[in-house]
């Protein structure tokens, strides 16, 4: 019987990942059980679409499984696999914006525009179901103003929770790199949020 100490532990992961190298399916199938929700939240908030992030969280365990050997606990297992799981989606979006490439990002202005319509409507409490769906899509699409590498340490930071020693540990940037990204991105997605009167995460 494990303990939920070490069940939740570092060292679970990599004896699991021992495991699977051995050819024990049962173990990777336990990782996947243990991060696939946190992958998909990972992924979800950087391309909006559900089935686009499942595809893409399915892609990420692939490329685990064929690269298990090459973990050699240097970092956290699921570091490693967030830095996987962030070129996949990195790659997703490449192949995007190829596909969209005669229809250019929507500016600053463009988002102002489409930001006034998301006002909750009179009478109606800001905590509805409606208004929150529609404010996630609004912080989304403030998101995808910024830079690749600004929006990954946002998401990782914001949504994920990730330290920012983590945060180093995923995109391979220093620890300074990440703090002064972390810093232009809350500045700039503010500067859009304020655009409609919408709490941004600046100074968090």
């Amino acid at each position: 019987m494990v303990s939920p100490e070490l069940e939740q532990s570092q060292a679970f992961d990599e004896q699991l990942v021992e495991l699977a190298n051995r050819g024990d399916q049962a173990a990777f199938r336990h990782l996947y059980d243990r991060y696939h929700l946190k992958i998909f939240r990972l992924v979800g908030s950087m391309v909006g679409s559900p089935d686009d992030a499942w595809d893409i969280v399915q892609e990420a365990f692939v490329r685990a499984f064929r690269a298990l050997k090459s973990f050699k606990g240097q970092s956290s297992f699921y570091t490693w696999l967030y830095r996987i799981a962030l070129n996949a989606t990195t790659d997703f979006r490449r192949k995007q914006a190829r596909r969209r490439q005669n229809h250019p990002t929507q500016s600053l202005s463009d988002l102002e525009a489409g930001g006034r319509q998301i006002a909750a409507p009179e009478g109606e409490s800001p905590d509805s179901a409606l208004y929150r769906k529609e404010l996630a899509e609004l912080v989304r699409r403030a998101l995808d103003t910024l830079s690749e590498d600004h929006r990954q340490v946002m998401v990782l930071r914001e949504i994920n929770g990730l330290s920012y020693g983590e945060i180093a540990e995923v995109t391979g940037a220093s620890l300074g790199t990440v703090m002064s990204r972390l810093h232009y991105a809350r500045r700039k997605v503010a500067e859009v949020l304020r655009r409609w009167n919408v709490p941004g995460p600046e100074g968090q």
